[in-house]
């Protein structure tokens, strides 16, 4: 026996992968019947409609179906009003000629084919019951205030039971509370009863949902009397019915009325809903709680109703069996009952119905029933609906209590099993088939379906298939290299595969593959990774003001391959339609916003594949609504206390009361502010004046704005009094130096306290033993006393007085009589020098009498007489310096170094000043002077160049001498070493020689004085030279030149000095046209690295702009954006380290080619050009003969003059025509003076107009189209500088023409 029991363990491990997976037959393969739908068991019917009795199976062969009525056979053919529907088993019964009542039975359809039969549930078929109530008289009832009631209502017995309620005549659900509340069988209890409870309309209402139908018992009158009502109607009204006569009862401790007794007890199955009540009378009406003696209640499944009488516990499990204890508790006392509840089960699976089997011959597995239930249920098997003990036997088939056991099944052993589970609670009846086939794999997912899922989430893509064997299912992903197996793949039994955490790389085709020991078969999948959808800005909240607009935004991003549905939400509903919400895009917007849009809106972003959401609330704010019922209370003679009911605060709560008044005696129609009382209160407490008509107002204040007044309250008036108070602000002061003028502020209508305000001003000298002075002022708030000494103290008093009497006694004032101007100067004035800019001046202070006012301070008047340096003019300007106070020194601060000053000083008080003390001198010594006026730089050259300077203007003493200081700057703005030289007083100018070449330098120059060296004034030059000074440079060293340089070489002869030359380091600027665009072409030796082209279009108007093409530090550059047929202004730029432009070429003109025309060109044919070249050699030989033929006779120039003028600087020149007397020549004005060419190369400058050099502003030449030289050569002469550079018009030579291309090439 142990031996078998470990056999059958072993086999149920084995075949588990049989219970696991519960595989769907394909329709087109043979299958036994499966039911797939019925009716329920209990199936409750309307009478009023046809009887559908449902049942649905499926098979192949398709199933044929037959019925059992009360357990025997159902012949549906011999009842005229059954008939079952086609290809179905369910009945429909027509009852239009039969009552419903005849058909309720129980019923079970069977469906079977060949390979097997299927049974249903038992259906116990009832119709729904409505009956009418039973006709019975409710009498009414009378009853003491205080004592508990219970009206029944008793519904009849309806199939399924009606729902209860209780309402009036009006059909209005009668009101409950802890006091009065309805049981669970419908009766209403009164814990208490009070007078507010008589009514004669308590009428019990029964609903039966089947038919939709509701009756109503009779109304119940019940009357609520106290103990002296009953004695004055018992007899005229009472005489017929049921009568409490028991005097009002007192209050009393808590009692059950239900349940009755200590404790009760329950039963509920398992699953279904667990309801106890507890309901208590009482005086005061009493509370009820609820605990469970045994544990802890369920949470989640527990509610309270009916005022916490009921406790609800929904799902009942096992587990909510046991004691519970329920309390009824009020002032007086309490009292407890305790319910048992037992928990019974109907049977349940425990691991889910029996599983369809489909086995291959020669397989093997098992068939388990597994349930529980309370009681334990009792398993019974059947095959095809008999009893399996009864049907045939099968060796491989093996029955052990809920299993059986399969074993090397064979092909025809198909069958359908049921299993039967019961106990005295019910039922489970499940059919489960086994089919026995031999079928290749196939795949029932979709080939190529795609599945589409956000980033992030998880994946699962199916491969559903089937045959018998059981498929083995592998997955691949594109290349198919390995199988998909471990993380992050899992692979259910089902076949499907599943991804955890899908990403973007998890896109792509997977390939799933079925194979069994009869074929194999493939499926493709495509997976699609999406981007999650997101809102990237979120709707906020908002507190808008009424009338004004709200925006909600809602940006939001989504997967560009998904297609996106906004939705606005307000409160969880649809939005208003309502012209005022605009919602666009990204954003809702809400125009004039009412009250009625104040909620929770909610932007919803939805894809077919995931949406987000985002809320934010809508707050609508209004000033407050004004406050009403203003009611003034305990008034007293100075006091009334004021309350009032808030308006609405409209969402923004309010945070004060503003308090005004209105005096109707004296300021009718002008409200004044009397206090502020905090938002949370609505009573204040107000002092009042006398003689005063008041009538108040409220105003309520939130964050939006004040609410509108409230009604005026009614008028309070209080009686008049002596003023409780003096004016303010007593103060005595002069106009004039013989009166006193007493001020003061006068009392408001507020607090004249009564009729005739006037005022009693007193005064008298501030001496011991004086008497006072009164008069009595009336409508004004001044009185002048006239004939007082000059600035004189006196005692001053004003007293508030009206005709109910005065004031209290006024507090003494101070003041003074009239001013008059000082009559002394300070004396022992003098001055201590501190130093050259600053003087400390002293003096006495002058007598208080003297002054005759109160003491302002003191001026000193001072000015500066003249300069003690010769140069500077005599200036006299007064100054004035006011110190405040009773000071005896001060300081002169900002004199002028090396002058004579003068100085007086003066007192004043409030009526001005005093006369001035004598006139004193302070004498400043020499001080720095101030940085040179000017510096300039001049004569730029190789390695040298002139610096010119102008004295400081302010000199502040005798200049002793100069420092300059220079340093290179290179290309990154690094300074290097400092030279110093120390210069003379008397030189304004000075050359530096052997600088070096192409340099930046910065020059530092200040002043000298005994007392230091001044602030320096800066310059900066660079040592760069054009062409035609490298040239001079060249003759002049060629010449023999053996001078040796100086750093400092002597100034030059005075003379007007010469413009200052720019330094231009570009040279040779050409330009040439290729199919590219143009090129431009130069020489460049600036130490410069920032370089570019500039270029506009020849005479454009002035608002265009030049175009900048940067070079990159190269000498040429192609500018493509040139158009044909126009002319253009070309120059090239550097700039310095602040980007400033340092140095621009010469101006190149460039006139773009037309683009050429796609006609043949007569200029590209081989006739034509020969033709050209022919007719340009004769003319070059007449020109060349022409010329020769004209230089005869002409004057050459001398060699030796050359040599030993090398220098212009030292030739004479003419003063008409800045040319040098030595070259001149009488005799022919015009003489050929380019056949001579330097070594360099370079052609010089003379008296011929005929020069190169006379064309053009020194711009490079260029060529036209056949080659031929046009424009000008680059190089002027320093004479053409000085006169403005004009143009010759006469034709060039051409032997210095051809020296000049010789030169450019």
């Amino acid at each position: 026996m142990m031996e078998r029991r470990r056999m059958d363990a072993a086999l149920l491990g084995l075949f588990l992968v049989h219970l696991a997976t519960a595989l769907e037959v394909p329709l087109d393969l043979p299958q036994p019947p499966t039911i797939t739908h019925q009716s329920p068991k209990n199936y409750i019917i309307d009478p009023r409609e046809n009887i559908i009795i449902h049942c649905e199976a499926k098979g192949k062969p398709h199933p044929s179906f037959s019925w059992t009525r009360n357990g025997t056979h159902f012949d549906i053919d011999e009842d005229p009003n059954v008939t079952m529907k086609p290809n179905s088993g369910t009945l429909v019964v027509d009852i239009s000629r039969a009552k419903a009542e005849h058909y309720e039975f129980v019923y079970q359809c069977t469906a079977r084919n060949k390979h097997g039969t299927a049974v249903s549930n038992n259906i116990v078929v009832q119709q729904s019951r409505s009956p009418l109530w039973s006709k019975e008289r409710v009498d009414p009832i009378v009853i003491s205030e205080g004592r508990s009631l219970v009206l029944r209502c008793r519904p009849p017995a309806g199939l399924p039971p009606p729902i209860i309620f209780w309402m009036d005549n009006y059909f209005q659900r009668l009101p409950q509370s802890a006091r009065v509340s309805q049981s669970l069988n419908g009766d209403l209890y009164f814990s208490n009863v009070l007078q507010e409870d008589s009514r004669n309309d308590y009428i019990c209402y029964a609903r039966f949902p089947y038919t939709q139908t509701i009756q109503q018992k009779q109304p119940i009158v019940v009357k609520v009397l106290n103990l002296d009502a009953i004695n004055d109607t018992m007899a005229a009204f009472y005489n017929d019915t049921d009568l409490f006569s028991e005097e009002p009862a007192d209050e009393r401790k808590p009692n059950f009325l239900i349940p009755s007794g200590p404790s009760s007890s329950k039963t509920v199955l398992r699953g279904q809903v667990l309801e106890m009540e507890c309901i208590a009378e009482g005086l005061p009406t009493p509370e009820i709680s609820w605990a469970k003696v045994s544990g802890e209640l369920p949470t989640k499944r527990t509610s309270f109703l009916h005022y916490d009488k009921t406790l609800r516990i929904v799902d009942v499990s096992e587990s909510d069996a046991g004691e519970y204890r329920c309390t009824a508790r009020n002032p007086l006392g309490s009292v407890h009952q305790t319910i048992r509840v037992t928990v019974k089960a109907a049977p349940y699976w425990i691991s889910g119905a029996p599983r369809n089997l489909v086995l291959a011959p020669g397989e093997s597995s098992v068939l388990t029933c597994r349930a529980s239930g309370t009681p334990k249920p009792s398993v019974s098997w059947a095959m095809n609906g008999i009893p399996i003990e009864n049907s045939p036997k099968d060796l491989s088939r093996k029955v052990e209590d809920d299993t059986i056991i399969f074993t090397d099944v064979q092909a025809g052993s198909s069958a359908v099993y049921q299993c039967n589970v019961s106990n005295d609670y019910g039922y489970l009846l499940s059919n489960a088939f086994v089919n026995v086939l031999s079928e290749p794999p196939r795949v029932l997912t979709q080939n190529n379906k795609v599945y589409q899922v956000i980033k992030n989430r998880q994946a699962s893509i199916d491969c559903a298939s089937f045959g018998s064997p059981i498929p083995k299912i592998t997955w691949f992903k594109d290349s198919r290299s390995s199988t998909l197996d471990g993380d992050p793949y899992v692979l259910h039994d089902n076949g499907t595969l599943e991804i955890h955490t899908a990403q973007a790389h998890n896109s792509g085709k997977y390939t799933c593959v079925a194979r069994n020991s009869l074929g194999i078969y493939e499926n493709h999948i495509y997976l699609e990774v999406k981007e999650p959808t997101r809102i990237l800005k979120q709707p906020e909240y908002k507190v808008v003001q009424l009338g004004r607009s709200a925006v909600f935004e809602c940006k939001v991003k989504h997967d560009p391959s998904l297609i996106p549905t906004m939705t606005w939400l307000k409160d969880d509903g649809e939005l208003p339609d309502d012209e005022r919400l605009i919602v666009d895009s990204d954003s809702l917007t809400i125009v004039d916003v009412s009250e009625s849009d104040a909620g929770v809106y909610t932007c919803i972003m939805n894809t077919t594949l995931d949406h987000d959401s985002a809320s934010a609330e809508l707050t609508v704010v209004e000033r407050p609504d004004p406050p009403t019922d203003l009611e003034l209370t305990d008034q007293k003679k100075r006091s009334v206390q004021l309350t009032w009911i808030p308006g609405d605060e409209h969402n923004s709560p309010i945070q004060k009361f503003l308090i005004q008044y209105e005096d109707f005696l004296h300021h009718r129609g002008h409200w004044h502010n009397l206090t502020e009382v905090p938002g949370t209160r609505t009573t204040a407490h107000l002092k009042l004046s006398p003689y005063i008509h008041y009538t108040f107002r409220v105003l309520a204040l939130n964050a939006v704005d004040f609410s509108r007044p409230s009604f005026p309250s009614r008028m309070v008036k209080t009686e008049p009094a002596a003023p409780d108070e003096n004016p303010t602000g007593v103060q005595g002061f002069g106009t004039e130096h013989d009166n006193l003028v007493i001020s003061w502020k006068p009392l408001s209508g507020l607090q004249a306290n009564g009729p005739g305000l006037h005022y009693k001003v007193m005064w008298r000298q501030k001496v011991v033993d004086s008497d006072w002075t009164t008069v009595t002022v009336a409508n004004n708030s001044k009185f002048v006393v006239s004939g007082t000494p000059t600035f004189v103290p006196y005692e001053l008093k004003v007293q508030a007085v009206n005709d109910h009497g005065a004031g209290p006694e006024p507090a003494v004032a101070h003041g003074y009589s009239g001013e008059d101007l000082p009559v002394a100067a300070p004396d022992n004035v003098q001055a201590v020098l501190l130093n050259s800019t600053l003087a400390e001046v002293h003096w006495d202070p002058v007598p208080a009498k003297l002054i005759r006012g109160h003491l302002k301070g003191y001026k000193v008047y001072y000015w500066k007489e003249h300069s003690l340096h010769k140069h500077n003019p005599h200036l006299v300007k007064s100054q004035i310096l006011t110190f405040s106070g009773n000071h005896t020194r001060r300081m002169l601060p900002d004199l002028h170094p090396f002058s004579l000053y003068l100085f007086n000083v003066r007192v004043y008080n409030g009526k001005g000043e005093g006369p001035p003390s004598p006139n004193h001198q302070i004498v400043t010594p020499e001080g720095v002077p101030s940085a040179p006026s000017s510096l300039r730089v001049s004569n730029p050259n190789l390695d040298s160049l002139t610096l010119e300077w102008s004295p400081p203007h302010e000199r502040n003493g005798h200049i002793t001498g100069y420092t300059l200081r220079y340093q290179p700057v290179n290309d990154s703005n690094e300074l290097g070493p400092v030279e110093e030289l120390a210069l003379p007083a008397n030189e304004t100018s000075l050359t530096l020689l052997n600088l070096k070449y192409s340099t930046r330098y910065k020059f530092y120059l200040n002043a000298i004085t005994v007392r230091g060296a001044g602030p320096p004034i800066s310059e900066e030059a660079v040592t760069v030279m054009d062409e035609a000074l490298i040239s001079q440079h060249g003759a002049d060293v060629g010449a023999g030149n053996t001078q040796t340089p100086h750093p400092i070489a002597p100034s030059p002869p005075r003379r007007p000095p010469p413009k200052a030359r720019t330094v231009n380091p570009f040279g040779n600027v050409s330009s040439s046209f290729g199919e590219d665009g143009t090129l431009i072409s130069w020489d460049y030796w600036g130490p410069e690295q920032n370089v570019y082209v500039e270029y506009i279009v020849t005479n454009s108007e002035g608002e265009e702009e030049w175009q900048k093409e940067p070079v990159n530090g190269t000498q040429n550059v192609m500018l493509k954006g040139l158009k044909g047929g126009l002319s253009y202004r070309v120059r090239l730029v550097a700039t310095g380290h602040h980007d400033q432009p340092l140095h621009r070429s010469d101006e190149l003109l460039v006139s773009v080619p037309a683009v050429a025309s796609r006609q043949v060109d007569i200029a590209t044919q081989g006739w034509f050009i020969g033709l050209m070249c022919a007719i340009a050699l004769l003319i070059l030989i007449l020109l060349i003969i022409c010329f020769i033929q004209r230089n005869k006779g002409g004057k050459y120039p001398v060699k030796e003059k050359e040599d030993a003028h090398t220098d212009p600087e030292f030739q004479p020149m003419k003063d008409d025509d800045c040319t040098f007397g030595e070259y001149s020549d009488n005799e022919d004005h015009k003489p050929l003076k380019g056949s001579r060419t330097p070594s360099n190369g370079t052609v010089k400058r003379d008296d011929s107009d005929d020069s190169l050099v006379d064309y053009g502003e020194g711009g490079d030449g260029q060529f036209n189209e056949d080659g031929s030289f046009i424009g000008q050569y680059s190089g002027k002469s320093a004479s053409r500088e000085t006169a403005g550079g004009h143009e010759s018009s006469e034709a060039p030579s051409p032997i210095n023409t051809m020296n000049s291309l010789n030169s450019f090439v």
